[in-house]
């Protein structure tokens, strides 16, 4: 779990022992951490005075692009985290299943393509 007011992530919602082994699985549990240790670092004298969360990444964002390093976040994550947004945008504002469409890169809205 992502707890953006309290900057972690914990093993919340993982995979237990107890379920993992009702399923005949391995428990799969991650090893909880702070989101400020990535921060830290981070210079802050760009303020866009949005919500920390908001700020924290556009710190990131242009101290890689200053220093060439690799972001916190992978340009795939944040494409996946922007399909996954349009899904929900497009499945608000339609009231139907939005589903996303790999071979033609769209989301899609009761098998139409939303726009």
């Amino acid at each position: 779990m992502i707890d953006m007011d309290k900057q972690t992530v914990t093993n919340t919602g993982g995979l237990s022992a107890k379920s993992a082994a009702e399923m005949g699985m391995k428990p799969n549990l991650l090893d909880g951490f702070s989101l400020m240790e990535k921060t830290e670092s981070v210079s802050t004298d760009a303020n866009t005075n949005a919500d920390p969360q908001t700020s924290a990444n556009m710190r990131n964002w242009m101290e890689c692009v200053r220093s060439r390093k690799t972001p916190n976040a992978s340009i795939e994550a944040g494409y996946s985290h922007s399909i996954a947004l349009c899904m929900n945008v497009a499945a608000i504002q339609t009231g139907l299943k939005a589903t996303f469409d790999d071979k033609t890169q769209q989301v899609m809205a009761g098998g139409r393509v939303f726009a």
